[in-house]
């Protein structure tokens, strides 16, 4: 699966990030990195100590704005309008 694929340190700091952000849709992540759900997942296991991993898997766990699917049409937006605009 996701260990096969080699990233850039830039690249994988950003995936983590964008994992951890609320606003950020697992389908952000994988239309821009090519990673699904359970790739990110892998990847935050393998990258995050196991505290940072297991609180990090209870709070996105069901959570409504990581899934385009389960988000309220009223949210049109992937990133907060306050954050910072990666190049």
């Amino acid at each position: 699966m996701f260990s096969n694929v080699k990233m850039l340190d830039a690249d994988l700091s950003r995936v983590i990030e964008m994992a951890w952000e609320d606003r950020t849709p697992f389908e952000a992540i994988q239309r821009e990195y090519g990673l699904n759900e359970p790739a990110v997942i892998e990847l935050m296991r393998q990258n995050l100590k196991s505290s940072s991993f297991k609180l990090w898997r209870k709070r996105v766990t069901g959570r409504k704005t990581k899934h385009l699917q389960l988000r309220s049409a009223d949210v049109s937006r992937a990133y907060c309008s306050r954050q910072y605009k990666h190049a």
